[in-house]
C-alpha cells in the first residue's frame, strides 16, 4: 500500500524543541498516521526528517528559521486530518497571544524588558542558532543554560571562555537538568531545598541523586548542569570548575556532589585539585571509574545511590533482595533505559560483579554492543541511534515499545531491567504507558520485570502513584536504579 507524505512549512515560525517533540508525539499517535515530526528546518533536522521518510519538496526547501511539519500517513484523508490537527496546535499560542497575560516575548531583548532583573537565560533553539543566542545572553550579563544539542564543540569552547572572562556561567550545551534556587529547569524534579549542591555532567544522574537526597531527608541547594562535554579535554571543565566555585562560595551549600562519567586523567586532576582547595566536604561519583586517590575532603563513590547517601553521611542502605523467579533456560538480563546515566550505573554494577555485559553507550571496561558474543545487554534508548527524528524516551516512552516487545518474546531473556523517569518535561504517565505494553505482550512464563522510578512525591506524576501502577502489573519495583540492577543480577544468578 502506498503511503502519503505531506509537509507544511511555516516561514520564520519558532517553537521550543520540547514543545515540538510533544506535538510530534500527539500527531504520530493519530489514527492512520505512521510517523510525524514537527521540527525547525535546520540542515541537521531536515536530514533527520529525510531519513525518516517525512520530507517532500516543500520541506526540503525549508530554511533554519522555518518550522516544518512532516507527516507520513496511510492515506490522504489521514494525512489531511493530521495536518489540520498540527496547524491547530501550532495556532494555539497565537490565539492566546491576544491576552496580554499570556504574552510571551519572542526575543531576548523583549524578555529583558519584561523581566529586567533576570540573570539567567534558558536557551532551547536549534543547535545552529544556540551559540548566537547564548552569546547575546552573556553579553547582557546573563548566565546561560543551553538545552540545545548539535552544537560544534569549538563554538562551545569559545563561548565558555568568553563567559568565563565575564564571570558568567554557561550550563551546556546539551544541558538537560538543573535546579537553581529551588526552581526545576528542563528535565528536573521538585525536590526539598537544603544544603547539598550538585554539579552534574549528566542529566538523569543529577535527577537520581537530587531525588534520592530528597527522599532520604536531605535537600538540594542547587543542581548545576554543565553539559555532557564539559569534562572532555577539549573543553577542559570550564563550567565544572566555575560551578564548584559557585557552590564553594554559596552559604546555603554545605556539601558538594560531582556526578559524571569518568573524565580523562588530566581533566580529573584539574577538577580534584579545585575541590581539594574547598573547606567543604565533597562526594565524587565518576560512574564506571576505578578507585583512585582522592583529596582528604573527598569521598569517592561508584553509584548514584552511594552519592546521595554519602552526601548525607548515611550508610550504604542496600535494599533487601526481592524474591524473583527466573526459569533456568533464561540466561540474560536486558536493560532498556531512557536515562543514559542510569544505563551507565547498571553497566557498572554488572561489570563490577564480573558479569559479561555490553552496551551501545559503554562505560570503561564494558564492550560496545556487538563486540561480545554472549552476555547481558544494557541499552541507552536516549542515544542518537534511537531518537533520530523522534522525541526522547523520557518525553515519548513509545520509543521503547518495539524493543521491549522483542525482549518479552525472547526465550533467552530472564530479566528485563527498566527505568521510569518522571518530573517536569517528562511524559505525563510513563508507568502507565509501560504497563499497557506489558498487559498486551507479557505472559506468565515470560521474563521477570524489574524497574525503579526516578522522581519525587511532589512531581506532577507522583512517584508513589507510578510505583503502584508498576507493582499492580507484576513489576518488581526497587527503591533505586542501583537496587534494581542488583535485584536483576541476583535473580539471573539464582535462576532455576
Amino acid at each position: 500500500m502506498s503511503k502519503v507524505i505531506i509537509n507544511d512549512v511555516r516561514r520564520g515560525f519558532y517553537l521550543d524543541s520540547v514543545a515540538l517533540m510533544r506535538f510530534s508525539r500527539t500527531i504520530a499517535e493519530l489514527e492512520g498516521v505512521d510517523e510525524a515530526a514537527l521540527m525547525m528546518g535546520t540542515p541537521a533536522n531536515r536530514q533527520i526528517m529525510s531519513d525518516a521518510g517525512l520530507l517532500d519538496d516543500a520541506g526540503r526547501a525549508a530554511e533554519g528559521g522555518d518550522l516544518v511539519i512532516g507527516i507520513r500517513a496511510r492515506d490522504q484523508k489521514s494525512a489531511d486530518q493530521a495536518l489540520a490537527e498540527s496547524r491547530a496546535m501550532l495556532d494555539q499560542p497565537t490565539a492566546r497571544g491576544a491576552d496580554a497575560a499570556a504574552w510571551h516575548p519572542r526575543t531576548l531583548r523583549a524578555a529583558l524588558k519584561l523581566e529586567p532583573d533576570a540573570d539567567l537565560a534558558l536557551i532551547s533553539v536549534p543547535g545552529d542558532f544556540a551559540i548566537a543566542e547564548a552569546r547575546k545572553a552573556i553579553r547582557r550579563g546573563l548566565h546561560a543554560m543551553i538545552f540545545s544539542d548539535n552544537v560544534d564543540i569549538r563554538d562551545e569552547v569559545a563561548l565558555k571562555q568568553e563567559a568565563q572572562e565575564l564571570g558568567l556561567l554557561v550550563m551546556g550545551p546539551d544541558c538537560g537538568t538543573a535546579i537553581i534556587n529551588g526552581t526545576p529547569m528542563a528535565f528536573a524534579n521538585r525536590v526539598t531545598q537544603g544544603t547539598i549542591g550538585i554539579v552534574g555532567a549528566s542529566g538523569t544522574g543529577t535527577q537520581e541523586v537530587s531525588c534520592l537526597v530528597s527522599q532520604y531527608g536531605g535537600g538540594i541547594s542547587h543542581a548545576i548542569g554543565v553539559g555532557g562535554r564539559d569534562l572532555t579535554p577539549e573543553v577542559g571543565a570550564i563550567s565544572t570548575l566555575m560551578a564548584i566555585d559557585a557552590l564553594d562560595g554559596d552559604a546555603a551549600t554545605e556539601h558538594i556532589v560531582l556526578v559524571s562519567k569518568p573524565p580523562k586523567p588530566g581533566v580529573a586532576a584539574k577538577v580534584l585539585d579545585r575541590i581539594a582547595k574547598s573547606k567543604k566536604p565533597a562526594t565524587v561519583c565518576f560512574i564506571g571509574a576505578e578507585e583512585s586517590p582522592m583529596p582528604t575532603n573527598v569521598t569517592q563513590v561508584f553509584t548514584l545511590k552511594e552519592a546521595a547517601r554519602s552526601a548525607l553521611a548515611l550508610d550504604a542502605g542496600d535494599a533487601d533482595l526481592a524474591a524473583i523467579h527466573v526459569p533456568s533456560h533464561r540466561t540474560r538480563v536486558e536493560g532498556l533505559f531512557s536515562g543514559g546515566t542510569l544505563c551507565a550505573e547498571a553497566q557498572f554494577i554488572f561489570h563490577a560483579a564480573d558479569e559479561p555485559v555490553a552496551s551501545n553507550a559503554p562505560v570503561p571496561g564494558v564492550p560496545v554492543l556487538g563486540k561480545t558474543a554472549n552476555g547481558h545487554l544494557m541499552l541507552d534508548l536516549g542515544a542518537d541511534e534511537y531518537t533520530r527524528g523522534k522525541p526522547h524516551p523520557m518525553i515519548d516512552p513509545s520509543v521503547r515499545d518495539e524493543i521491549l516487545i522483542d525482549a518479552l518474546k525472547n526465550e533467552e531473556v530472564g530479566v528485563i531491567l527498566a527505568d521510569v523517569v518522571i518530573g517536569f518535561g517528562a511524559h505525563e504517565d510513563p508507568a502507565g504507558h509501560f504497563t499497557n505494553v506489558l498487559q498486551e505482550h507479557h505472559t506468565e512464563d515470560g521474563p521477570a520485570i524489574v524497574a525503579s522510578v526516578t522522581g519525587t512525591e511532589e512531581d506532577p506524576q507522583v512517584r508513589s502513584a507510578q510505583m503502584a501502577k508498576l507493582e499492580t502489573a507484576g513489576v518488581h519495583v526497587a527503591p533505586t536504579n542501583a537496587d534494581a540492577a542488583r535485584w536483576a543480577l541476583s535473580a539471573i544468578r539464582s535462576r532455576g
